[in-house]
């Protein structure tokens, strides 16, 4: 029977005798733990961070730009031709099964004054429809009616940002500010949102009636025209059918011939967030897969060591086996050994890799989160790693023959 307690003590004792060699066999593990915890932080965080910015920009997302004008045989590109119109927009709106909502759009660049401050920000032309089609709560105040965009009322709602550079911690809602030196009375502040997959400040911005932005703000080279129309489509299981029906609409709505080229073009937000998030986890995949080979490397020191311990205690393996040490302590002996150098190496490398996520997260500003699941999987891989490496020396020292061992020098 084997003898687990004096075999786990003889290891231990074996180990503390080459306290240097043992220091240095863990350190290839140390560092394959450590880095593996420490990339996958880094992959996880820029991963969640993504997800954080697809669900601010708003669910089921579409959007339809203008399409290309053609001069001297030269394309010139998706939005240089001023096809759409708010007309187009309501009747998407409203003809369109798979839309629940649309949000017309005509933008701009302004200065911003409130008394003694100012901020030049961006000035959002929309209608009440976009709140819904971007998720977009508002913090205080109300927003904006169908009626003020009929009657191109002068009124705002303005972002966190602009707020927090205009009125600092005061309340603005109620106050006038001027945008192009034209008053506007505030009616609400919106939620923030943060930065946008792009990284493009969302909360930078000041919504209008779009016909105040049409009428008074930025003109339009005819009445009605927009620059854009987003659109929220009834769930992600519609996207396709919206698309389709837009499409189809429009095409009929501009009157454009069945071999003509679309004067517009739709495109689905959507997808092109959920590909970059696609992409994110696959470069989070790899990090972890390239960081993982410093794990083997590690293993392949600890057999290394293993394999010159079973070589200088080879005259020890044949006293213990002469006094009636079985093939399975010796074996049981070597892979403790190599097993216990793995677990003290992958506990000193989760410490060291989560130290060192935190500290690339303070320096480097990357976002990184320390999944427990990273933790465990980097643990128990070193483990696996230690019985798998351990296991050949091992078992070559069990197959010492004795009188051979103690003929040794």
């Amino acid at each position: 029977m084997i003898n687990i307690p004096s075999t786990i003590k003889i290891s231990f004792r074996a180990l503390r005798v080459n306290k240097m060699r043992s220091a240095l066999t863990m350190l290839g593990i140390i560092i394959g733990v450590g880095a593996v915890i420490a990339m996958l932080a880094v992959g996880t965080g820029a991963s969640r961070q993504i997800e954080a910015q697809i669900s601010s920009m708003g669910s089921n997302l579409l959007m339809v730009v203008p399409g290309a004008t053609t001069s001297g045989g030269v394309r010139m590109g998706s939005g240089t031709q001023t096809t759409l119109t708010m007309a187009d927009s309501e009747a998407i709106r409203r003809e369109c099964p798979a839309v629940e909502e649309t949000g017309p759009v005509l933008s701009g660049v302004a200065q911003v004054i409130y008394g003694h401050q100012n901020w030049s920000t961006g000035v959002v032309g929309t209608t009440p429809g976009m709140l819904i089609v971007r998720d977009w709560a508002l913090s205080s105040g109300r927003p904006f009616t169908e009626q003020d965009v009929k009657s191109a009322t002068k009124v705002c709602l303005l972002g966190q940002t602009v707020v927090d550079n205009l009125f600092g911690d005061s309340d603005p809602v109620g106050k006038i500010i001027r945008i192009k030196n034209v008053p506007f009375a505030i009616f609400g502040v919106l939620e923030k949102k943060g930065q946008s997959a792009t990284g493009h400040d969302q909360d930078d911005t000041v919504y209008i009636p779009i016909t105040t932005a049409q009428k008074k703000m930025f003109g339009t080279a005819f009445p009605g025209m927009v620059r854009l129309i987003m659109v929220k489509a009834k769930s992600a299981k519609d996207l396709e059918s919206a698309e389709k029906q837009i499409n189809d609409l429009l095409r009929q709505r501009h009157r454009i011939a069945p071999k003509q080229d679309n004067d517009f073009t739709v495109r689905n937000l959507t997808q092109m967030m959920q590909a970059a998030e696609q992409s994110t986890k696959v470069m989070t995949l790899l990090l972890g897969a390239i960081a993982s080979v410093s794990l083997f490397v590690g293993g392949i020191g600890i057999m290394n060591i293993m394999l010159v311990s079973v070589t200088e205690r080879t005259r020890e393996i044949g006293i213990r086996m002469a006094i009636g040490a079985k093939t399975w302590d010796i074996r049981l002996q070597f892979i403790i050994e190599a097993l216990t150098l793995s677990l003290i190496g992958g506990l000193i490398g989760i410490i060291i890799g989560v130290t060192g996520s935190k500290i690339l997260s303070m320096l480097a500003g990357w976002p990184t989160i320390v999944a427990p699941l990273s933790i465990i999987l980097a643990f128990g891989f070193s483990g696996l790693v230690g019985i798998f490496f351990g296991f050949y020396p091992a078992y070559k020292a069990s197959l010492l023959n004795p009188i051979d061992a103690l003929r040794y020098e």
